[in-house]
């Protein structure tokens, strides 16, 4: 049943945030451990909807989970054929992993998804998985996916659209494969994948090539993992947009891959800074503190797209309310996520007074001027909720953000967290 959240303006936000775990390394620290001998724990693991269905779907396939609160104890061994097809929710990411590990399974597999999963585009993944000898069909290029297993072939593949879900699905493929595998990025994508599994990675020439030999085996892992940066983008936005705020964000993922919106910010004029930086599990973690700043228009496009991707919704939040003209170019990739994030956007900020155009790769908008309240669209979307919740928090009047309970895909505690550094109730829901 779809719910609405009524959030009123702020006049300050201040407090520690409480962020989820990061949910792209939970997916993969997951996968990793059910192929690693032994038994793997992984701390601070996310309760959000999608990391849980990879959890699910490895559960399916004979992998011993035991989940105490947030901590995830899971002992690797051979996978078994599932008696159901493998429901992955609304997880891209499930589907697109696991489609490379079953791949060369001894057994036949069927990966499924909800309504939004089963539009977004799998062909991607089953072109580089059939050069390695896989069979897969799809219908019209689409979820469900059935796998009949097979033994694969290393291949080299060069990625046509950056993409870590795909280098993912074939660096997991190569792990069954006679061969070795090698990837090839023109433009860099969150390497996770490669930092956990310890890959030989070099640029050559503007190139970055990624190594997986013959024979690897994955090594048990003992981890916490980070707060997730995608999900603290929306209090970075937040506590820049709101006057008479600061926030502290603690454990958050900086891995340079994933945080470009931090230097998008900053060039913007936001007062961020990072303090206590450490690497933890390979992966490098800060605490960043946010106060208000004045904001203004820029240009964002070309190679630092891929690395904020997910972060372009609650971006447009930031250039809506910033001085002059923001160009957001290069991120058609925006069409084919949750749902239409680019037409999401642009209807929802136009709802709320914003001047926006729309562009077949982006945004062109308008800031400046002030939001009035009303009603917007989550379209069952995750980020567009949030981003939303975000927006609302400048608005001259309250504004009513339909489909709300999609936050429990990567943040199920959203609302109350955005409520508690107001210091107000939760906001009104239906």
């Amino acid at each position: 049943m779809s719910s609405t959240v009524v959030v009123s303006p702020s006049s300050g936000l201040r407090g520690t945030v409480a962020l989820p775990a990061d949910k792209s390394i939970a997916h993969r620290a997951a996968i990793v451990a059910a192929l690693a001998p032994g038994t793997s724990r992984i701390e601070a693991f996310s309760g959000a909807a999608d990391p849980q269905s990879t959890l699910s779907c490895l559960r399916q396939l004979g992998i011993p989970i035991k989940q105490e609160d947030s901590t995830v104890r899971i002992t690797g061994q051979p996978l078994q054929p599932a008696s159901e097809p493998l429901d992955c929710g609304n997880s891209g990411t499930t589907m697109r992993l696991l489609a490379g590990v079953l791949a060369g399974q001894p057994f036949a597999s069927i990966l499924t998804g909800d309504a939004s999963l089963s539009k977004r585009p799998m062909e991607r993944i089953a072109r580089p998985l059939r050069a390695m000898g896989a069979q897969l069909h799809l219908t019209e290029g689409h979820a469900p996916v059935h796998i009949t297993g097979r033994p694969l072939r290393g291949i080299t593949y060069e990625l046509p659209v950056a993409s870590a879900q795909v280098k993912s699905c074939i660096l997991l493929a190569g792990l069954f494969a006679q061969g070795d595998t090698v990837v090839i990025e023109p433009v860099p994508t969150r390497d996770h994948t490669e930092r956990m599994l310890g890959l030989r990675v070099e640029r050559i020439g503007d190139k970055r090539y990624i190594f997986l030999p013959e024979g690897l085996t994955p090594e048990p892992l003992n981890m916490r993992l980070p707060r997730d940066f995608s999900a603290a983008a929306f209090f970075l936005v937040a506590g820049s947009i709101v006057p008479d705020s600061e926030l502290l964000l603690p454990g958050v993922g900086l891995n340079p891959t994933r945080s470009a919106l931090l230097e998008v910010l900053q060039e913007m004029g936001a007062d961020i800074s990072i303090e206590h930086r450490r690497t933890e599990n390979h992966e490098p973690v800060g605490d960043l503190r946010v106060r208000t700043a004045s904001l203004r228009g820029i240009e964002i496009g070309g190679s630092r797209i891929p690395n904020l991707i997910d972060e372009i919704p609650v971006l447009a939040v930031a250039a809506a309310l910033a001085e002059g003209t923001t160009h957001i170019r290069d991120a058609a990739e925006l069409r084919v996520k949750e749902t239409d994030r680019l037409r999401a956007m642009a209807l929802n900020l136009q709802q709320l007074g914003v001047r926006v155009e729309e562009l077949n790769d982006g945004l062109i908008i308008h800031g400046g001027r002030s939001l009035q309240g009303g009603e917007v669209e989550s379209f069952d979307d995750h980020r567009i909720a949030m981003a939303m919740g975000v927006a609302a928090l400048r608005a001259q009047a309250p504004v009513t953000i339909r489909g709300a309970e999609a936050v429990r895909i990567s943040f199920p505690s959203f609302w109350q967290e955005l409520a508690r550094v107001k210091g107000t109730e939760l906001p009104g829901s239906g």
